[in-house]
């Protein structure tokens, strides 16, 4: 009994340093599995999933032209006349004629061959109709880079002026947003310390489901001080950083989603496959780009990311 009133009281100890704010730097980490507060920023938008998607063209079939067959010549005879027997066949009766009009007559084997020729045509356009049908829709590839940094405040401020220039409101813009990003980032290569890849494919619905968690997840893990999002800025100017003197990294996340597929990425990531993820999500154009969303954290000059923060925070970054 003595001892479970022990372990209550601990806990309940505990719990009031806790919300005291007693505690050291970094234990709420430890507690809760929260990150420290943070700013953040965030450009981007989605408006190539909005945008009509063609249906797959039928090829046009022009069916070989019927042969033409050399037709008896019709001629006029009396309502009981009967022609004379052919030479060779066998009877006094002439061959049978399919009379299809006055006037005209044709050969029951030639009806025949034309007939097949129809049906073949008729059978090979059907099935072109059946191949080129919903099930040969392409896939659609959502990409996900993290990159840690070492701390740069021309990288950051770069970073602020892409993403408040750029076009989020047409697959152009996403597309020449993603190729600054990924510029600004491959002129930081010595500062490149951890990163993480990420690839998934799918229907182009299911895409944009799995674009829009990943960018929820993404603007979670920050408080975010700009955002600028298919054509609407937020700014926020009430947030106070705290400066540490540890702090050394910056962190830069960017999303692509895209119809069809992206060129493939080595794994385990190092910085030759980081630099091959970042030429991945370059050769995207505004024919298939359908979303792009750039995130940095921290956003506001001076604030920087300690390696307690990406380790804790972000878990799944590989050494690079």
């Amino acid at each position: 009994m003595l001892k479970q009133m022990r372990i209550t009281g601990v806990f309940v100890l505990l719990w009031g340093l806790l919300f005291c704010g007693a505690l050291p730097a970094g234990s709420e980490a430890w507690w809760g599995g929260a990150v420290a507060q943070r700013s953040g920023g965030g450009v981007g938008g989605r408006g190539g999933f909005s945008l009509p998607r063609s249906s797959p063209s039928i090829p046009r079939v022009n069916p070989s032209p019927v042969p033409s067959l050399p037709l008896p010549t019709p001629r006029s005879y009396p309502r009981d006349y009967y022609p004379p027997a052919v030479p060779g066949y066998p009877g006094a009766r002439p061959p049978i004629f399919v009379t299809p009009g006055a006037g005209y007559s044709l050969d029951l084997i030639a009806l025949l061959f034309i007939v097949g020729m129809v049906m073949v045509s008729l059978s090979m356009v059907r099935g072109l109709q059946r191949a080129a049908g919903p099930s040969s829709e392409p896939e659609s590839t959502v990409a996900r880079l993290r990159l840690a940094t070492l701390y740069s405040p021309k990288l950051q401020a770069s970073l602020r002026h892409i993403a408040e220039e750029a076009d989020t409101e047409s697959p152009r813009g996403l597309a020449n947003l993603m190729d600054d990003a990924v510029v600004l980032l491959l002129r930081e290569q010595a500062g490149w310390r951890y990163g993480m890849y990420e690839v998934w494919s799918g229907s182009p619905a299911k895409a944009e489901g799995r674009f829009d968690a990943w960018m929820a997840e993404t603007r979670s893990e920050f408080i975010e001080t700009f955002r600028h999002f298919e054509g609407k800025k937020v700014i926020q100017g009430a947030y106070q950083h705290e400066a540490k003197p540890d702090g050394r990294y910056l962190l830069v996340t960017l999303l692509l989603a895209v119809s069809g597929g992206l060129p493939p990425v080595p794994t385990p990531l190092r910085r030759e496959g980081v630099r091959q993820a970042l030429m991945a999500l370059a050769s995207s154009s505004s024919v298939n780009t359908l979303a792009v969303y750039v995130a940095w954290t921290p956003e506001l000059e001076g604030e920087a990311l300690t390696e307690q923060d990406l380790l804790l925070g972000w878990p799944q970054l590989e050494l690079l």
